[in-house]
């Protein structure tokens, strides 16, 4: 056999062999290999997002506060649709034509192989006669949501609300697609990624009709959705309840927190809203409504409101001086004096206080005398201010706590260089700022910062940072939150302060209304003046004095004095939590309460 025949076997054998290795590969590609198969269908399978039912939210009892119900959104997919009966699909969801044909130029405008939301937020009753009728609508399918669901009208500011995302949430961050649904305020913005869970996808064989006919090979390729996790928060909804009944038709807050562990057992801001308001296809309509509304119901009060904390901040003010050695509990300042004294009580106490008699008469000559005593115990006012400044700081006021809800303030409390640029550097002093001596100036205090400062006193000098939620499913709190602050206060300074406080919720003649049986309550009142109209009324307070289970602030716009409305409103919560009801001698405090219509110009105050 010469060398071309043998040549020309090796360049068949080739051929051959490479025909065989082509036909293997094909055989396997088309046969065996389940992705050709997978190719070849793709225009009968429909991917559909699962998307996870958002995490349980309970109050410290166990006691349900958040759940969800079944929504659906209708879908479609531009370039699958044909003509359709328009007006019998508008009848089927109750939506008007023109509505209808907008939203489909929308869903071709944004893409027309992407599916896209054409119908939000179906409830179930009418998904049920859509989805029996969906196959005479080509290109369109239905996806499963969630909706929130409250088992009480109450807590809105402190829960919070789901709306859908923005396209800012989207670039920010990849788990969100157009049309889905983000916290946006308290809890749920707060907890956001602990409740959202992570979505899933299922995969369908769909017919000629656009019916599901089953799992694509049997949901292998499925991707489980995981649910949200649920959070224990340290609401007590019984309490909540009660706070807001008894703020009704007034503006104001009442924030209630356990002392030994920062968590809040409740944050009330008035007016306010029911917070299923917020959830659905009217959620839109609602949130306008809401919005503009002079009553400002989404205006957060407890977190958001600075008001000056008036007498409540004697108390701090007498503690720094303690501290500081400026005054000791055998000082004494007289009540009266002359005319030129810069700042006068309304009334004369007779004999000069000591620390607890002033706590307890609230006597504003003594906290001038302290507070001026304080900033000349340094070489100039400027350095004594700083000095007191910097206590104050430690109390958590004109800073932010840290609370684990969105839009917290952090108040006022001005630097030295804000007075330098308003006197001049080294020509003002404690006479110029004399105000901040009974909490009155240039001060502003949050509701809650009026409240965590109640906690330190109540603690002898330390607080934890004030939370809302207490567990996290298959979670840890963020540690900051159960980091002990020490406010640098030395504890025996605390006594002489607490007496007074205690003294005066049970010797003046005041705060009869706030008295309650068998319960020690170490309270301060305060009137903080308004320049827009009638004073408002604060109070601050815990108990029982020994082992405090709860401290409060209470405010009430245009209540006046402390004693009028505020005191006796948190005296009914204190109560309420520690004996779980009211006595029968104090339900008229209670009904009087209740009663009072603050929003009524016409009502006496």
């Amino acid at each position: 056999m010469n060398s071309f025949s043998k040549r020309s076997y090796v360049i068949i054998a080739i051929f051959l062999l490479t025909g065989l290795i082509y036909g293997a590969r094909l055989f396997r590609l088309q046969v065996l290999d389940p992705t050709y198969k997978v190719y070849a269908t793709n225009n009968v399978l429909r991917n559909v997002v699962q998307y996870p039912a958002r995490g349980l939210i309970y109050d410290r009892n166990g006691k349900l506060l958040v759940h969800n119900k079944p929504a659906y959104d209708l879908m479609i997919t531009p370039r699958e649709v044909e003509a359709f009966d328009t007006l019998y699909l508008c009848n089927l969801l109750k939506i008007e034509k023109e509505k209808i044909e907008r939203r489909i130029q929308e869903a071709r405008d944004y893409s027309l192989y992407k599916p896209s939301i054409l119908i939000k937020q179906i409830p179930p009753e009418k998904y049920a006669v859509l989805q029996e009728r969906i196959y005479r609508f080509k290109g369109f399918h239905t996806q499963r949501r969630t909706l929130r669901e409250y088992s009480h009208h109450s807590a809105a500011h402190v829960l919070g609300y789901v709306g859908e995302v923005t396209a800012g949430n989207i670039e920010n961050d990849d788990y969100y697609s157009q049309g889905d649904y983000i916290g946006q305020s308290g809890i749920e913005k707060s907890y956001e990624e602990w409740l959202r869970g992570n979505k899933g996808i299922k995969k369908y064989l769909v017919d000629v009709h656009n019916r599901i006919q089953g799992s694509f090979l049997e949901g292998v390729q499925d991707v489980p959705a995981q649910i949200g996790k649920n959070l224990t928060t340290s609401l007590d909804i019984e309490l909540q309840l009660y706070a807001e009944k008894l703020l009704q038709n007034k503006r104001g807050s009442v924030v209630a927190i356990e002392p030994s562990t920062g968590e809040i057992l409740v944050l009330a801001s008035a007016p306010a809203y029911d917070p299923g308001l917020l959830v659905g296809r009217v959620r839109g309509e609602n949130y306008a409504m809401l919005l503009t509304d002079t009553l400002k119901p989404l205006f957060n009060r407890a977190l958001m409101a600075e008001y000056p904390p008036g007498s409540t901040f004697k108390v701090l003010n007498v503690l720094v001086g303690l501290e500081e050695q400026t005054i000791s509990t055998h000082t004494l300042f007289p009540c009266y004096g002359p005319a030129s004294v810069p700042i006068r009580c309304t009334h004369n106490h007779g004999s000069p206080n000591n620390v607890v008699e002033a706590i307890r008469e609230s006597c504003n000559p003594f906290l001038w005398n302290t507070f001026r005593s304080i900033l000349y115990s340094a070489e100039t006012s400027a350095e004594g201010y700083n000095i007191w400044r910097d206590h104050v700081l430690n109390f958590g006021i004109g800073k932010k706590l840290g609370i684990d809800l969105p839009t917290e303030l952090k108040g006022s409390l001005p630097k030295e260089e804000y007075y330098n640029g308003i006197y001049g550097a080294g020509h003002w002093n404690a006479m110029t700022v004399r105000s901040l001596a009974i909490g009155q100036g240039e001060l502003g205090v949050t509701p809650l910062q009026l409240a965590s400062y109640c906690s330190v006193v109540a603690n002898r000098g330390f607080y934890y940072p004030p939370h809302v939620v207490k567990e996290i499913e298959d979670g840890s709190l963020d540690r900051e939150l159960k980091t002990k602050i020490e406010v640098g206060i030395a504890e025996e300074h605390f006594e002489p302060v607490i007496e007074g406080m205690q003294q005066a919720v049970e010797q003046t003649n005041t705060a009869y209304l706030s008295r309650i049986p068998g319960i020690a309550m170490c309270g301060k009142t305060g009137t903080a003046e308004n320049p827009h109209g009638s004073d408002h009324s604060v109070f601050m307070a815990f108990a029982p004095r020994e082992n405090p289970q709860i401290a409060i602030s209470v405010y009430v716009e245009n209540g006046v004095w402390g004693t009028r409305y505020a005191a006796p409103i948190a005296s009914l919560l204190v109560e309420k939590y520690l004996n779980d009801s009211i006595a029968d001698n104090r339900k008229w405090v209670e009904t009087r309460m209740i009663e009072a219509n603050l929003l009524n110009p016409n009502q006496p105050k």
